[in-house]
């Protein structure tokens, strides 16, 4: 069963057992936005993984706070807003004020993390820092007192449909016992290639939330059928 609830309105308040599912909306049909949501979360959903590129920091571009605004409305799901950009201090305000719940930045974008984290709390959000796949996972340590998540990017970031990167896996498995170590409840989602083979992988080394995109928007039996293969995958 999913775990969103109405009033769970930010990462934070989330458990991490037993592991979420994150539909990414990168994956879905744009031109549909509001039916893909709406299945989505009749299918189980746990909240909404929404991927914003700017075209420097990743060579694609995706959406940005107006499309973020349209889609509010739709759904309470939790919006968990990845900002895949160079100067993410200057988007905060803007998504923040469009509904979103929740932003992950990356720990190699230009701003001065410390700065980027304070605006994201005083716009009462959870707060994510995010890894590339070439990027130590050390680099996050010294933000631990400060976050709620995690995200390690299993594929190289900016483009859907890439293979899953298993070598990312010490990663994943190097945090989450440095997280236990500090008794701390921080997330760790994974985002890349996650599908009904790869997705217990992850969660075995210590991811407790999964980003999903094309093995849910485009699956062959529908979004529904999707996460639940999904979940069964991880109850078995």
């Amino acid at each position: 069963m999913p775990v969103c609830i109405r009033n769970m309105n930010t990462i934070r308040n989330l458990p991490i057992s037993p592991p979420l599912i994150a539909p990414s909306l990168l994956a879905s049909n744009f031109a549909n936005l509001q039916s893909e949501i709406i299945n989505a979360e009749q299918g189980g959903a746990d909240l909404l993984h929404i991927d914003i590129m700017d075209g420097h920091f990743v060579p694609n571009l995706t959406i940005g706070p107006p499309v973020v605004r349209s889609i509010r409305d739709v759904t309470n799901m939790i919006f968990d807003v990845h900002l895949m950009l160079t100067n993410p201090a200057g988007f905060i305000e803007p998504f923040a004020k469009v509904g979103s719940n929740h932003i992950t930045f990356h720990v190699e974008c230009k701003n001065n993390i410390k700065e980027v984290i304070k605006l994201i709390k005083k716009h009462s959000m959870s707060i994510g820092l995010s890894v590339k796949p070439s990027t130590p996972i050390e680099e996050v340590f010294p933000y631990l007192d400060y976050i709620d998540l995690i995200l390690i990017m299993t594929v190289e970031p900016g483009f859907g449909g890439q293979s899953f990167m298993p070598s990312m896996m010490p990663k994943v498995r190097t945090v989450r016992k440095k997280i236990n170590s500090l008794n701390k409840k921080i997330h760790v989602q994974v985002d890349g290639g996650i599908n009904v083979n790869t997705v217990s992988e992850p969660v075995s080394a210590g991811a407790n939330m999964l980003v999903a995109g094309n093995s849910v928007f485009r699956a062959k039996n529908g979004i529904k059928d999707a996460i639940s293969l999904l979940r069964s995958r991880l109850s078995s």
